[in-house]
């Protein structure tokens, strides 16, 4: 049996199978990142709701875990050398579990670097400019007289989805036909845009062939569908 003890943030939310990787999150775009990969891959895992609405992410047990205090992330009680291991951000997490499992992540050199570049687009480009366009146009900042923060972000939007349009002319998935961890990393990012942003028609998504369509043969995986409902909101 893992003893995971010594990791604080254990004493807010214990683990009730230690010898399971734990996984700490909310079902953000972020966060179901990884939820879609554990239940992708069949690692049995113990997952936490850290509730960011109240601010649960920003409690020592939490930050004890990641610094930066954003969710997911997770504690693997058989880490690297049957060592516990912490990790934090989504997408260090996803190639650490794709590797972990030998799975969603092309086995070569050359196609390895290839997905990695995908998710490294989602972590710099379509997630926080993605975000920032929900905020000026759903959030608080939708109340600001001066829409040109808005406009940037939407243009810049509309700008990268595009990018993953042309990615993915004659492809099913981000890398052809093989479903890797380049698609986890953008579904929920997609998905979230045109739905709870509600900013589908600020980056023309109708005009769009590739995208839907991607999407759809992702949202159909029965594993996107569990993922993106762990944890429960509650």
């Amino acid at each position: 049996m893992a003893d995971l003890s010594s990791f604080p943030i254990t004493r807010r939310w214990p683990a009730k199978h230690p010898d399971r990787l734990q996984l700490y999150s909310f079902p953000t775009p972020n966060g179901v990142k990884v939820s879609i990969m554990l239940e992708e891959t069949g690692l049995p895992y113990e997952v936490h709701a850290v509730n960011i609405g109240k601010d649960e992410s920003w409690t020592a047990e939490f930050l004890s875990l990641n610094p930066n205090g954003k969710i997911p992330a997770i504690l693997d009680p058989n880490g690297p050398d049957g060592k516990p291991l912490g990790l934090f951000e989504s997408g260090a997490i996803l190639l650490y579990l794709a590797e972990k499992t030998g799975k969603l992540l092309p086995a070569d050199a050359a196609g390895r670097y290839e997905a990695i570049q995908w998710v490294m687009f989602q972590m710099g480009g379509i997630g926080p400019i993605f975000g920032q366009l929900g905020f000026f146009h759903k959030f608080a900042g939708a109340a600001y007289e001066d829409k040109r923060p808005r406009e940037r972000y939407a243009k810049e939007s509309a700008r990268l989805i595009r990018v993953l349009e042309t990615r993915l002319e004659g492809r099913d998935w981000i890398m052809g036909d093989d479903y890797t961890i380049a698609d986890i990393s953008m579904l929920g990012w997609v998905r979230n845009l045109i739905g709870f942003y509600g900013a589908g028609e600020l980056v023309a998504y109708d005009e769009l062939k590739n995208v839907p369509k991607w999407l759809e043969r992702g949202l159909a995986r029965p594993a996107v569908q569990r993922g993106l409902e762990i944890p429960p909101r509650g």
